[in-house]
């Protein structure tokens, strides 16, 4: 097992409310990347019918988050809930119906600032816009005590070591379900990797069938090939970094299914192995 500082990371609460979808002037009007206009589902909200494990395309929406999305009405106590929180902490219903339901944090989406987080089925139809969502924030900080040159954030220290990551010659083999190459990140790039996503540009199909993207799904342990996120998202010939797939495809141009930082490291140190059933869906037992 890879030895890490797990025993030295803080656990501290956050906590934020079931955000309502929101549209500026009463609808949401944008122009997809052919320049045709369209109004559809977006951010925000309870979703009741997409979820961790499903495919990222083909829905009549833009930019959708699975499951429950997050947020605090305070901006600094916000920004805490979403650098602080790491996919696979455990969130607990604490208002309303669904009080007391226990889920999981999944994901963080940048630019409206969502945490994302799974609930069974039954807590989903409990759970109503306005309930209150805590967070057993657990994770920044983590350090792989042998790997100085390799950096985690975002992840809860169980959930590291459920990955199936296995090591030889000072390196680290990362079961992944899809690898794609630096030149379609898009959206995101150059921002802080501590927190949000940046996004896998799909306007192009033909690269998405080279690289074998087509079959993304919530949840997805992936591959960005010369992607450095060690202190902001750039490219870099050698880097490497693991992240995990949190929304839906857009039909927006320079935007896709976004991807939250999980591991990185500026030289060749992390070497993917595919495997097509990694996903967070099977390592925490959604």
């Amino acid at each position: 097992m890879i030895r890490t500082n797990k025993d030295k990371c803080v656990m501290q609460s956050v906590i934020g409310a079931v955000h309502s979808p929101t549209a500026r002037y009463g609808a949401r009007m944008s122009v997809d990347v052919e320049g045709r206009p369209f109004t559809l589902p977006s951010v925000g909200g309870i979703c009741y019918n997409v979820k961790i494990g499903d495919c990222v395309y083909g829905l009549a929406g833009d930019h959708i988050e699975p499951g429950v999305s997050v947020q605090n009405t305070d901006l600094l106590e916000n920004g805490a809930l979403n650098m602080l929180s790491c996919v696979g902490n455990r969130a607990k219903v604490v208002t309303g119906d669904a009080k007391g339901a226990l889920g999981y944090v999944t994901g963080m989406h940048g630019g409206i600032e969502h945490c994302l987080m799974w609930f069974d089925d039954d807590t989903i139809e409990k759970l109503c816009i306005g309930d209150k969502i805590q967070v057993k924030s657990y994770g920044q900080g983590l350090k792989l005590l042998d790997y100085p040159n390799i950096r985690v954030m975002n992840c809860d220290p169980d959930l590291l070591e459920k990955l199936n990551i296995s090591e030889q010659a000072n390196k680290l083999y990362v079961p992944v379900a899809g690898i794609v190459p630096a030149y379609l990140m898009g959206s995101g790039t150059g921002s802080q990797a501590q927190t949000g996503d940046y996004d896998i540009m799909t306007a192009d199909k033909k690269t998405l069938d080279k690289y074998d993207l087509n079959n993304l799904r919530f949840g997805d342990i992936v591959f960005l090939q010369d992607c450095d996120n060690m202190y902001g998202r750039g490219y870099l010939k050698g880097a490497r970094t693991i992240g995990v797939v949190v929304h839906s495809d857009c039909i927006i141009g320079g935007h896709g299914p976004g991807v939250t930082t999980l591991i990185t490291c500026k030289l060749p140190r992390i070497v993917p192995v595919i495997d097509k059933s990694a996903n967070i869906k099977k390592y925490l037992q959604l």
